[in-house]
This record gives structure tokens, sequence and C-alpha cells, in this order.
């Protein structure tokens, strides 16, 4: 029986915080065991290292402040998730970036709030947990002063083109798909070029309660995405890839641990 481990689940802040419970126990029946809850602000890591005390070992956390908060960056946001990264359920830094297709924060401020984090990614030998939305260019220049120290990087929720995942795997980074490539619209492009991503690099994620997919049959009656659909994307992209759904979920699970410093 295949395992599953969610690489970014958006729990705190969302529309599955009042029904958490509920969430990891149908994530569990479904052999996703493990799942990373994504801290996208200051508060939002501090809530989602106290919800993973409650679900050890299914629930880990990353710490950071995603680009669309960048705005709230302050003199001491470091210092403050330096002392959150502590926390023995936080797997790495992030979610950090560059996000310019919303630009809800201004694009100076999210590269100033990139590189110091993952400054803080390098000093602490942390791997670190990345967002990019057309901002390839910027967000690549800054990840290059800093890729030749940090231990692991990881930029989830792919969708780029064959150039940019080129270029991301000459940085050997390890890359998350979400059920975006199961959307024949928006995910056709990211599709044709799944299988050029390296075994051992790929890793999968729901990005929930975000990008349901689409191709899902019966259609789920709620439009809210969810972690136990990881194994319907798993074997979704195992067919692009041209493998078995036994074999992907075997390596992703793998890669997913490894990037993470989990045991397997």
């Amino acid at each position: 029986m295949p395992q599953y481990m969610d690489i970014a689940v958006n729990l705190v802040g969302s529309s599955l915080e009042k029904d958490i419970q509920r969430v990891v126990d149908d994530a569990a029946i479904h052999s996703v065991t493990s799942m990373v809850v994504i801290g996208s602000q200051i508060d939002e890591s501090k809530q989602a290292i106290e919800l993973c005390k409650q679900f050890p070992n299914q629930l880990y956390s990353t710490a950071g402040v995603h680009p669309h908060h960048a705005s709230q960056w302050q003199p001491d946001s470091l210092d403050t998730l330096k002392e959150l990264s502590q926390a023995s359920c936080v797997l790495a830094i992030g979610e950090c970036g560059l996000d310019y297709n919303r630009d809800f924060s201004p694009r100076e401020i999210q590269r100033k709030a990139f590189a110091e984090q993952l400054a803080l990614a390098a000093e602490l030998q942390m791997p670190v947990l990345m967002h990019e939305r057309d901002a390839h260019e910027d967000f690549l220049a800054i990840l290059k002063e800093f890729r030749s120290e940090l231990p692991a990087a990881l930029l989830h929720c792919f969708t780029g083109n064959k150039q940019s995942l080129d270029a991301y795997i000459k940085q050997d980074l390890y890359l998350g798909v979400t059920g975006w490539v199961c959307d024949e619209r928006r995910g056709q492009e990211l599709a044709s070029i799944v299988a050029d991503i390296p075994n051992d690099r790929i890793l999968i994620e729901t990005d929930s309660p975000y990008l349901l997919p689409r191709s899902m049959r019966p259609k789920p009656k709620s439009s809210k995405n969810e972690p136990k659909y990881l194994p319907y994307i798993a074997q979704y992209i195992a067919t692009l890839k041209a493998q078995s759904l036994e074999d992907f979920a075997a390596q992703t699970y793998l890669n997913s641990r490894t990037f993470f410093g989990l045991k397997n």
C-alpha cells in the first residue's frame, strides 16, 4: 500500500481550519500519513506550530513570510522566525519568495524579505520552501546568491514552462507539483513537461484547500481541496511519467522525507 506525504497544506487561516480533525483523519484513511502545514506569515507560523503539537508525527510545519505578506516584514521578523524555527515540528523556512502576479506587497519589499529568509535558512542549515509566480528572473537571481549555502531548496506549486523548469533543475531544486497539472485549461503546459522533472527531484502536494483537481470524477461535492486527494494527483502524474503508481508514490515519499530531513 503506497504511503504519501503532502508537502504543502494550508490548514491555518483557511476554510479547513474548523474541520482539522476530520481532514487529518480522512487523509490517513487514504494513506496520506503526514503533511506539512504552511506558515505564510509570522502569526500563522506560530499557530501552525501549536497545531502540530496536537498531531505529532502527522503534522509538521514551516515558518516564514509569504511574498503576499512581505509588507508586514519588520526589523525583528528575522529574529522571530529564528526563534520559531527551533520548534521540533518546523522542518523548513518558508513559505518565502516572490509573487509578481498579484503584487499584494511592493516588489522591493518582497525581494528584501525573500533574501533575508534565504540567508536565515543558510545560517540555520535548514531547507527552504519557496513560492514564485510571474517573477522568474528576479527569483532566480536572488536564489543564486544563496543556493550554494542552502542544504536543500524546494519550489512548491511549480507551474512554470520548460525554460524555467530547466533553470530550476540546474539549481538542484526540488519541485512540488499540485492538482494544477490536472487542469485542462491552465495545466496543459505543466502536464506536457512534468515527465522532464527528474525522479529524485519531484514532490507532490495538494496546496489544500486550493487547486482541487478539475479532472476528478465523480467531482467532489465540495470545491475545497483536501490532503485525502493526494493519491489522485499521484496517479495522474504517474500516468504522465509512464510509471506505476506504486513506484511513483514510493519515490515521491522518499523524496519528501529526504528533503525535510525525516527518517523514512
